[in-house]
């Protein structure tokens, strides 16, 4: 017998988000999660302007025009759509769009990270200049050295083996 789990075990097949909404009231949006085709579809729409970006194309670039941005977004939110756009307003309808995206096409960990830094993507993952300061940071700050006078040999590799056990 196999050691995977049942799949629905641990990967969640849908989203719950709450929003507040036009009328004051917050309610939770279930997105469910797309069809493999929509998926694919979400997934090639985010790797073309991925590539578009890193070909050096302008931050002003249009990868979408209206008509397709609000398809991708009725793709990503599927059955949420149509309550969704009765509901809210602009900035928290394509807050929670843009959120489904992540969800879709980069996990559960990338789309909360979205959710919570209110829409800036540089609060969610610092970018490169600030994860480089801090891994030079953490590389010279020096430890403390045993008070001591002692020092601790490294472990072996036997010893980490039967640690292990």
């Amino acid at each position: 017998m196999s050691g995977f789990k049942v799949l629905e075990e641990f990967l969640g097949d849908s989203l719950d988000l709450p929003v507040r909404c036009a009328d004051g009231e917050v309610r939770t949006f279930h997105i469910p999660a797309p069809s493999a085709e929509d998926g694919l579809r979400v997934q090639n729409v985010m790797e073309t302007g991925i590539r578009m970006a890193m070909d050096g194309a302008e931050p002003e670039t249009e990868v979408l025009d209206d008509a397709r941005e609000l398809d991708l977004y009725r793709t990503a939110l599927g059955t949420a759509y149509d309550d969704a756009m009765k509901h809210l307003e602009w900035p928290r309808f394509r807050h929670m769009a843009m959120t489904a995206v992540l969800w879709i096409t980069q996990g559960l960990d990338t789309a909360e990270a979205f959710w919570n830094s209110d829409g800036v993507p540089s609060q969610a993952a610092p970018n490169r200049a600030e994860r480089r300061a801090s891994s030079r940071a953490a590389k010279s700050t020096r430890s403390r050295g045993s008070q001591s006078g002692t020092s601790t040999p490294p472990a072996t590799s036997r010893a980490r083996k039967a640690a292990q056990t």
